[in-house]
This record gives C-alpha cells, structure tokens and sequence, in this order.
C-alpha cells in the first residue's frame, strides 16, 4: 500500500493503524521516493519484456528466413549468431537447456558402472574407477551435469553387457525440465571491438 499525506492513517507492517500526525519527516520523503521508484522500475521492466519478445519473434524470423534460404528446415533448438550486412552489430541467441536425473534410475546405473569396474579393471587401469566415481559424486547434494554426460562418449568403446546396461540407464535417467534463451546484442566500437549493450533480461519471460 502506498500512503499519501492526504490519508488520516497510515498502516504499518503489522496492520496497526498510524495517525500521520505521527508521520516523521523521512518517513514521507522514504515513502514517497519509493512510490516513485516502484513506479519507474514496473514501466521499465514491462519494456524490457516486451522488448524480448519483439527480440525473440525477429530472431526466430531471421533464422527461419537463412534456413529457407539455404534449403534446410531446420528447427532453432541450437544456438546461432547473425549480423547486419557490414558486421558491425552482431546478435546472438543462446538457448541453455538445464538436465537433470531421475535419481532412482541414475542410482542403478552407478551400481551397473560399479558392478562393470570391480569385475574387469584393475591395476593400471584404476584411473576407470576414478573417473567414474569422481562423476558420481554430489555437490551439495548435485550431480555435476557435464562430469556425468561425459560417460557417455565411452558407450561405443566397451561392449560389455553390464556396462551397455550403465549407459542405457545412464540415458534413461536424463530429464530436460526446461530450458531458457539468451539474448545479447554487441556493437562494434571504433576500435572494431563488439561492445555489449547489456540489457541483463535474462530473468525477464
């Protein structure tokens, strides 16, 4: 609630009920600054959402017009970069995809990967067990993502049966729940350096 010197009462957090009579000096000023900021950063939030949106609709416009253009049809799942005709403005679109694992199906394929080691690597290939423990283990209670997908550039090179198991286990427990892009606009300065126009709407739908 936004209070005025015009209202008889003001409420505090608690719900009391306050004369403004009572109203100190930098309580009206804090009061009416913050209205006013308040204010401000909702209008300009809402433009910096609806720039992303035109910012959105022109880039998925450009990149359906170069993949027409080259033939392809290609959706825009990847990211991508354009520019204007002397390269002096440059865009890019980032599309960050956030992965996750089933936690009992990922804990199956850890005792697959577990029951694969302890049968067929010993001495100096110890470093196998290492790598995949060292994959396995949390931080704060968290996988880490790319330790983890990196198993599975080894699929092809052991056939084992109990490995091959791991790795579908490994694949199945993947969960993609989301995913965000990204936009950024550089300019080219007088130097021919791209300079960021940092407009930090990431968080912005």
């Amino acid at each position: 609630m936004i209070h005025t010197t015009k209202d008889s009462m003001w409420t505090d957090e608690a719900g009391v009920q306050i004369p403004v009579s009572r109203i100190t000096k930098l309580e009206r000023l804090m009061e009416n600054k913050s209205s006013a900021i308040v204010k401000k950063a909702t209008s300009l939030n809402k433009q910096l959402s609806e720039f992303k949106l035109e910012l959105r609709k022109v880039c998925n416009e450009i990149y359906a017009a170069a993949m027409a253009e080259k033939g392809a049809k290609t959706d825009a799942k990847g990211n991508y970069t354009w520019f204007n005709f002397d390269r002096s403005i440059k865009i890019e679109v980032a599309i960050n995809e956030r992965i996750d694992f089933d936690d009992l199906t990922i804990k199956a394929s850890k005792e697959k990967f577990d029951k694969f080691l302890s049968e067929n690597i010993q001495g100096k290939a110890e470093f196998a067990k290492e790598l995949v423990t060292d994959a396995f283990t949390t931080s704060r209670g968290k996988l880490d993502t790319k330790k983890v997908m990196g198993l599975l550039k080894y699929r092809s090179k052991i056939q084992d049966e109990t490995f091959q198991d791991a790795m579908t286990l490994l694949e199945q427990s993947i969960r993609r729940p989301d995913s965000k892009t990204y936009f950024r606009v550089w300019v080219k300065d007088g130097n021919g350096k791209y300079q960021n126009i940092d407009l930090n709407f990431s968080s912005i739908d």
